[in-house]
C-alpha cells in the first residue's frame, strides 16, 4: 500500500495555499489588523473595565483583627481590591486593553491619592502620642508607598533603561505594612490616639485635600465648559469620585473607630450628614460625563454637580471640627 500520491496532493495545496497568501498577503494583513484592533481592544475593554463604588463594601473579616483599627483595615482592604481583585489598569502599556480606558484608571488613582493622605495623617497624627515621639516604622512605610506613582510599569523609559518597580507592588507593600500595623496594634504593641485633637487635624487635613479637589472642578470647569466635548473633563471627573468615595469609607469606620468622642460630642448626626455628601459625590454615575456651560438650558455639566457635594461635605466636616474644639 502506497501513500505517494497523498502525499503529492498534500504538497501541492500546502504550495498553492502559500502560493495564494503571498499573492494576497496585504488584504490579510489589514484584516488581522481590523480584528486585533475591531475585537482585541473593545472586548478586552469590557472585560476589564469596573468602577467599584459600591457604598455598602464592607471589610473583609480577614483583614480585621480584634482590637484593631477599623480605618486602617479599610485602607488595606481597598488596596487588595483595586490592586489584586478588580486589577490595576493605571500603568497598564500599550499592548494591554486596559491602556485604553480612561474612567477606571482615574478612579482608581484618586482612591489611592486619598488612601496615601489618610496614612500620613495615621503617621503624624494617630498613630503616635504626640508630635515629639517617634513616628510607627509600619505606617511611615505605608505612607511612603502610597505616594509612589500610579503609572509605573516594569519599564520607565523617560528615566531609565533599567526595570523599575511596578505601582502594583509598592501598594502590596504598602497593605502589608498596614496589615502589620494593626496586627501590633491589636496586640497592644502599637499606637492609636483617640484624643479629640488627633481627629481634629486629621479631619481638617481632609478638608483641605477635598478643597483641591474642588479647586481642579472649578479650574476644569472654567476652561473645558465652552467646548463641544471636553476631553479632560472626565478624567478630573472620575478622579474626584474615587478621592470622594475612599473618603467616604475612610470616614464612616473613623466613625467607629472614636465611638466615645463622637458619643459625647454629640456628633452622631452631623457625621452621618457629611457622610451623606461624600456618598452623593461617590454615587454620581452619568453615562457620559458632561462639561457644559453651568447655565446651560440643555446640557448638565456633571463636574459642577459634582462640585456641589465636594464643598458641601468640606463645610460639614469643618462643623464637625468646630465642635471639636470646644
Amino acid at each position: 500500500m502506497h501513500f505517494w500520491p497523498m502525499t503529492m496532493d498534500t504538497d501541492a495545496s500546502r504550495s498553492a495555499f502559500t502560493a495564494w497568501l503571498r499573492a494576497r498577503w496585504q488584504p490579510v494583513a489589514v484584516i488581522a489588523m481590523v480584528l486585533i484592533f475591531g475585537l482585541y481592544y473593545p472586548v478586552g475593554m469590557l472585560i476589564v473595565h469596573k468602577v467599584d463604588d459600591r457604598l455598602d463594601y464592607e471589610i473583609p473579616a480577614a483583614d480585621l483583627p480584634a482590637g484593631g483599627s477599623r480605618t486602617v483595615a479599610l485602607a488595606a482592604a481597598l488596596i487588595d481590591r483595586e490592586v489584586n481583585r478588580s486589577g490595576w489598569v493605571a500603568n497598564d502599556p500599550f499592548f494591554m486593553p486596559g491602556s485604553m480606558l480612561d474612567n477606571m484608571p482615574n478612579y482608581q488613582l484618586g482612591m489611592i491619592h486619598a488612601l496615601g493622605r489618610f496614612a500620613f495623617q495615621m503617621v503624624d497624627q494617630i498613630g503616635r502620642t504626640r508630635g515629639s515621639s517617634q513616628t510607627d516604622r509600619d505606617l511611615q512605610e505605608a505612607a511612603g508607598l502610597l505616594q509612589y506613582s500610579g503609572t509605573k510599569w516594569i519599564f520607565d523609559f523617560s528615566t531609565s533603561l533599567l526595570p523599575t518597580a511596578k505601582s502594583e507592588d509598592q501598594y502590596r507593600k504598602a497593605r502589608s505594612a498596614l496589615m502589620s500595623y494593626n496586627q501590633r496594634l491589636s496586640g497592644g504593641q502599637a499606637v492609636f490616639e483617640r484624643r479629640a485633637d488627633n481627629l481634629q487635624a486629621t479631619l481638617e487635613r481632609i478638608a483641605l485635600d477635598i478643597g483641591s479637589a474642588s479647586a481642579a472642578i472649578d479650574r476644569r470647569v472654567r476652561e473645558g465648559s465652552d467646548r463641544l466635548i471636553d476631553y479632560e473633563g472626565d478624567d478630573v471627573f472620575y478622579s474626584v469620585k474615587g478621592q470622594m468615595y475612599a473618603y467616604y469609607l475612610v470616614l464612616r469606620e473613623l466613625k467607629q473607630d472614636y465611638p466615645n468622642l463622637v458619643r459625647d460630642r454629640e456628633l452622631g448626626g452631623t457625621w452621618d450628614q457629611m457622610l451623606e455628601s461624600f456618598a452623593a459625590a461617590a454615587g454620581l454615575k452619568p453615562w457620559v460625563v458632561s462639561n457644559a456651560r453651568p447655565d446651560a438650558v440643555i446640557l448638565p455639566n456633571h463636574l459642577a454637580s459634582m462640585g456641589f457635594y465636594v464643598e458641601r461635605a468640606r463645610a460639614q466636616i469643618y462643623e464637625i471640627v468646630n465642635i471639636l474644639q470646644k
